[in-house]
């Protein structure tokens, strides 16, 4: 009887998310855009992602996106709120819209292809811009956190108009809904006591980030039987933990340690997997429309966000916008539920996540390197 091969993807996935580290470090620029990178050589060269990295790839866009709501300063978020809202919407509005007309008569897509497509390329990344401002340093900055709450307002609206395009809600959707409200308002009352319980506090088997891991796995669990997403009450919750996380000596560190774990190789999974599932020769047999549905998307996004950015928030607008710019998380959701339903074909799914992966490494790499925002105040 022969050895059963081992199998190689896991020690490749390893040496993919250390090199993406490395390259960062070296270079200066967001992690997130090499491991997108190397994810995409990978691909080229015949690697597919196994069954376990996709859904760590899905939890992992999960974390990011709770970790996201924890930064998000609730107070600053109000006090801006007619401002954040007004800049979401044109930033959903403006490719939603310029997607949908590029597809359905320049492509020549069908009316539901072309739906996906604006929806896809509607959604701002928030994994791509949580990351890159925390790798940066500035997520605590007023800038930063702005960002994020313009992120979540923007993909709330993506979210909105997919389900209420073509999600099919059943009986397991009311049951979703029921039971994430439920325990969203008893982790607004009820977290902080876990958070700085004595017998918890220091612990080596770090209950509380199993507690924060089961409620976002049991969000992904209740959201697929519900035909609905889980990304939205995953953020509703961080929102709610964010200022648990700002009580006491005890609960501060939990946050920092959760970012550690999530970072060291759930995370970079999400990244890498993203880059992997592209169809490169695909991609390339359309290489025109890729290219011009990309300067669709940017310029779409430019015109919703750039001109409020710079009423708003003058000093750092074209970061802002940049950033803004990016996509990935929900856009690559949409794609593949279009996938899935048959609403889309192969190389129009290659055709938009390639262009939802080019949003989220070439505005950031521009973002990065030649619109460094100004330099606030932490409100940490």
């Amino acid at each position: 009887m022969e050895p059963m091969e081992p199998d190689k993807i896991p020690v490749i996935a390893g040496l993919l998310i250390f090199a993406a580290s490395v390259l960062s470090l070296k270079l200066g620029l967001s992690v997130a855009i090499f491991e997108i990178l190397l994810g995409l050589a990978a691909g080229s060269l015949g690697l597919a992602p196994a069954g376990w990295m996709v859904y760590i790839a899905g939890f992992g866009g999960i974390v990011l996106t709770f970790l996201a709501g924890a930064e998000v300063d609730v107070k600053l978020l109000r006090d801006n709120f007619s401002k954040a809202a007004l800049l979401s919407f044109f930033s959903f509005a403006a490719p939603l819209a310029a997607g949908f007309l590029f597809c359905r008569y320049i492509a020549g897509w069908g009316a539901a292809a072309s739906a996906i497509g604006g929806i896809a390329l509607s959604e701002t990344s928030l994994a791509v811009v949580y990351s890159v401002l925390v790798e940066t340093g500035r997520a605590g900055t007023k800038t930063g956190k702005l960002l994020m709450a313009c992120t979540f307002l923007t993909n709330t609206l993506t979210a909105l108009a997919l389900s209420a395009a073509f999600l099919k809600p059943n009986f397991y959707t009311s049951v979703f809904l029921a039971v994430s409200g439920a325990f969203l308002i008893f982790a607004w009352r009820f977290s902080g006591g876990i958070l700085r319980h004595p017998a918890l506090a220091g612990k080596v088997v770090e209950p509380e980030i199993k507690y924060i891991f089961f409620v976002l796995l049991a969000f992904i669990y209740l959201a697929e039987l519900g035909a609905s997403q889980a990304m939205l009450p995953a953020f509703a919750f961080g929102l709610i933990m964010s200022g648990h996380f700002k009580e006491g000596a005890a609960a501060a560190p939990v946050k920092a340690r959760l970012r550690t774990v999530a970072y060291a190789f759930i995370t970079p999974l999400f990244f890498i997997v993203a880059g992997m599932k592209v169809s490169l020769p695909a991609l390339l047999g359309t290489a025109g429309l890729f290219a011009a549905l990309f300067l669709v998307k940017q310029g779409a996004k430019f015109a919703g966000v750039y001109f409020l950015a710079r009423k708003f928030f003058p000093a750092n607008s074209g970061y802002f916008t940049l950033l803004m710019s990016t996509g990935l998380t929900f856009g690559l959701m949409a794609a593949l539920f279009g996938l899935r339903a048959g609403l889309l074909d192969a190389a129009q799914y290659s055709v938009l996540t390639g262009v939802l992966i080019a949003s989220a490494v070439i505005p950031t790499f521009a973002a990065q390197r030649w619109f460094p925002p100004v330099e606030e105040e932490d409100l940490v």
